[in-house]
């Protein structure tokens, strides 16, 4: 961390209040005050700080909330979600071509603004179950999540996963019931299965105003007020709000005798008949609090983003096969969870997205790459927003840079200025559908072979070899989405148009090179990234039928 004035000037300021010229203090003291004093503001940056990602099924607004929190944090002066269509604007967080033109989020990408005192880092998923993989690592960088639910259609099956790993990452979970603009379900209903179907006591801190054409805002339960919204224009501005309490004659002249009614019955049922929201059961994640709201319209995204600042907590250590690493730390220290190549024209690069675990990160520092050892210098960090980057100077746990990634980083590395750490069970999926590919030009070969080796870098698909020698590769996926989004880009990206022939195999597994000569009957022998052998099958039948007539196989689901 660089001594900044404001530091130097607090020392001085110390020898005179002890009575000593700026001059009669020794060194060695002045570096102990000195260490004292940039600790202290270490622990003040990782206490403001909120690393978070939003989870959620495909189509429950994942990328227009995502949109509406950098409207209401100030990071951007328009919301382009609801406006893509039209192509006045495009969303900040989806930069790929080909998320703009099909309206879906297929790669992540890390988004920072501050809110009130405090610096969040919203890290967007994809909301496409075929890239799930890439949304499980990405919530190995978050310390919390944000559920989002669609308020016609509730808990849906690709919530309940992202929901078990959460679970297993130890995040606490603040839901966010989406799409109250709309007819939907009765709130109390919706309550009922997050209960049921997750096993999470849910509290909401805010209560709907109606629904669909007659949602007019949320009821506060910290503050026991009603907040009152205006639409504007497209949903692209800030919602004018109006607070009122809930007995006042114009709100049930506004709302209709019978609509005030059910609300004054609500209310009374939530605050008399539900459990009081208790933080530290949210933090050891057996607590949900539940906000409602619109993201389209706006209508209760600044109370939710109020309160959420203060609920979420702030960058806790790191899990290493070597124990935790404290926050403040007093040593640089992080770990690759996406690589991307290509995110702006302008800038035809690889970037490692690498989350600051703990101590301060300086342009220009050096770091071990654990897993080479290599010492390299750290000279151009970038925060990214969308396809936008800007050089930094300083980061701090909890935060997301952006590294020149020179063919060294890969998914699961880690970086350390201080100790040598690993971090173990990093998400890696087997997939389920393969193919393989080659370039339409046998003369474009080469840089079908550069883009084949970035794009398998940043795990787009998994890449295996025949171990044979043959020269076709064999692509892996989980799902049919990967194999588009690799055709796409090796054509849009590298000017490289490809044949995709699938295959039909859907299983792999991993085996020792002494059970792989002894394979017999089935299973296609194959080298994977790492260089690990590896059998393709073709179903669940053919490895049975393996394992019972050689038992003294060890084929692995995941690899070793």
């Amino acid at each position: 961390m660089r001594c900044p004035r404001c530091i130097c000037g607090r020392i001085v300021a110390y020898r005179f209040a002890a009575g000593s010229s700026p001059d009669a203090m020794p060194a060695r003291p002045v570096l102990a005050i000195l260490r004292r004093l940039m600790l202290a503001d270490l622990a003040r940056e990782v206490a403001r700080r909120r690393t978070f990602a939003i989870i959620s099924h495909p189509d429950a607004g994942k990328t227009t909330l995502t949109e509406k929190l950098l409207l209401y944090g100030g990071a951007i002066e328009l919301a382009g979600s609801v406006t893509a269509r039209r192509n006045q604007k495009r969303t900040a967080s989806d930069w790929m071509t080909l998320e703009q033109e099909r309206g879906i989020s297929i790669t992540s990408s890390a988004l920072q603004f501050e809110y009130r005192g405090f610096c969040l880092n919203l890290l967007d998923t994809p909301g496409h179950q075929d890239f799930s993989e890439d949304t499980y690592r990405t919530l190995m960088a978050a310390d919390s999540a944000v559920m989002l639910l669609d308020a016609g259609k509730g808990v849906e099956a690709q919530t309940r996963k992202l929901f078990a790993v959460c679970r297993q990452r130890g995040l606490p979970i603040v839901t966010w019931i989406n799409k109250l603009d709309r007819p939907g379900r009765d709130p109390f209903e919706l309550l009922d299965e997050v209960e049921e179907v997750l096993g999470i006591t849910a509290v909401p801190l805010t209560w709907p105003i109606d629904s669909g054409d007659r949602f007019r805002g949320v009821y506060e339960r910290a503050g026991r007020q009603l907040h009152l919204f205006e639409r504007t224009v497209g949903g692209k501005h800030r919602a004018p709000v109006t607070a009122a309490d809930l007995h006042e004659s114009s709100v049930r002249e506004m709302l209709g005798g019978e609509a005030h009614d059910q609300l004054l019955a609500d209310v009374d049922l939530i605050e008399h008949g539900l459990p009081a929201f208790d933080r530290e059961a949210y933090l050891a994640e057996r607590v949900t609090p539940v906000f409602f709201g619109s993201a389209v319209t706006n209508f209760g995204v600044q109370n939710f983003l109020d309160q959420f600042v203060s609920l979420a907590p702030p960058p806790g250590p790191l899990r290493t096969e070597s124990g935790l690493i404290e926050p403040t730390a007093g040593y640089f220290s992080g770990f690759v969870y996406k690589v991307q190549a290509n995110m702006s024209k302008a800038h035809r690069d690889r970037v490692a997205f690498v989350r600051v675990a703990s101590g301060s990160f300086e342009r220009g520092m050096t770091a071990t790459h654990v897993p080479s050892g290599r010492v390299l210098r750290l000279s151009y960090p970038h925060r990214l927003f969308g396809q936008e980057r800007t050089t930094i100077d300083e980061a701090f746990p909890g935060d997301v840079i952006g590294l020149i990634n020179p063919g060294v980083f890969r998914v699961g590395d880690t970086i350390s200025a201080g100790p040598a750490f690993r971090i173990a069970d990093f998400p890696r999926f087997a997939p389920e559908m393969f193919a393989q590919a080659r370039p339409s030009d046998p003369s474009q070969r080469k840089s079908f072979l550069k883009g084949l080796e970035q794009l398998g870098e940043e795990g787009v698909v998994q890449i295996f070899r025949e171990r044979s020698g043959a020269p076709t590769p064999i692509l892996g996926a989980v799902g049919q989405l990967q194999f588009e989004v690799f055709s796409y880009r090796m054509s849009a990206e590298y000017n490289v148009p490809i044949v995709v022939d699938t295959s039909q195999w859907t299983r792999v597994r991993w085996l020792s090179d002494e059970d792989a000569a002894s394979l017999r009957n089935f299973g296609h022998l194959v080298l994977d990234e790492a260089g690990r052998t590896a059998a393709l099958f073709k179903n669940d039948w053919e490895i049975d039928y393996s394992l019972e007539k050689q038992p003294e196989l060890r084929l692995l689901a995941t690899p070793p």
